[in-house]
């Protein structure tokens, strides 16, 4: 695995191994690796011919009071579990490298950007989309790979994706979860014991709603009202939102049909997580 920090390297890197007809698939990622980002690198894999993944934390992406400055960082670590994949490129730009002096462009999208986490953290889809696009200019990806988890993010950039004409295919991949059924995330890593174990409350809750959305009949608020009743009983646990969405525009649904997402978020003491369920409706 390589290992490159400047720009220009990368670009050189990818065009050679465009010029000998490999490939590119691409996993951006925050850093705080683990077996939910290596599926990812596995799936890029086996799909294409060179894979690259991107560390960086991106400060646009947090607000005025969020763990930008307490988030996880380990690239030593990182850097050898990556390596382990078989990963043939680690790319790892410093904030100047992706701000420098100047900077004035972004990205402000639209449509499902404009709901949910977008309402409760303003400017968010602002800077992953800002960042991801320059990530996608220098990396020039053929697929790039996405978790599931944050599935509005992905609604999001797909449709960045689209919109702007961008030459490359959106993969989102399967949530990994733990044993006990908690989304992998690098937030995870702020729970002390007694609050992991309480944490896995929000995927019962969105367990419990799509069994009741399953035949058809239930409406949102009543899916909804079920979810805020199976998550009332874990006391470290408090509701941000609830809420069912088509899966292809982030649009709200009141009657769910066809492929949606039930999300949630919420906190388990000061930790914010997020989680959904994604299904198909058949009525």
């Amino acid at each position: 695995m390589i290992t490159a920090g400047g720009i220009d390297e990368v670009r050189r890197l990818i065009g050679e191994a465009k010029k000998a007809g490999k490939t590119i698939g691409f996993v951006p990622t925050m850093g705080a690796l683990h077996e939910g980002h290596l599926s990812l690198v596995r799936r890029a894999k086996s799909e294409c011919d060179y894979v690259a993944v991107s560390v960086f934390v991106n400060p646009t992406q947090f607000g005025e009071g969020e763990d930008l400055d307490k988030y996880p960082r380990d690239i030593e670590k990182d850097s050898a579990m990556l390596s382990a994949e078989g990963t043939d490129l680690l790319f790892f730009p410093t904030t100047d490298d992706m701000y420098p002096d100047g900077f004035d462009t972004w990205v402000v999208p639209g449509g499902p950007a404009s709901i949910l986490e977008g309402e409760r953290r303003p400017g968010h889809f602002k800077g992953v989309c800002t960042v991801v696009l320059k990530l996608f200019q220098i990396v020039s990806p053929d697929k790039a790979f996405f978790g599931q988890k944050d599935a509005q993010q992905f609604t999001v950039l797909n449709r960045m994706v689209i919109d702007l004409n961008l030459a490359l295919q959106m993969i989102e991949c399967p949530i990994v979860r733990e044993a006990d059924g908690l989304a992998m995330s690098s937030r995870n890593a702020y729970l002390n014991s007694k609050e992991r174990k309480a944490a896995v409350i929000f995927n019962q809750a969105i367990t419990r709603g799509a069994e009741i959305i399953k035949d058809g009949n239930s409406t949102r608020d009543q899916v909804i009202t079920e979810i805020s009743k199976v998550l009332s009983k874990e006391p470290l646990a408090r509701l941000d939102y609830a809420e069912i969405v088509n899966a292809e525009d982030f649009s709200v649904i009141e009657k769910p049909r066809g492929v949606v997402y039930i999300l949630i978020a919420g906190f388990i003491g000061g930790t914010r997580l997020i989680d959904n369920i994604k299904l198909k409706i058949e009525k």
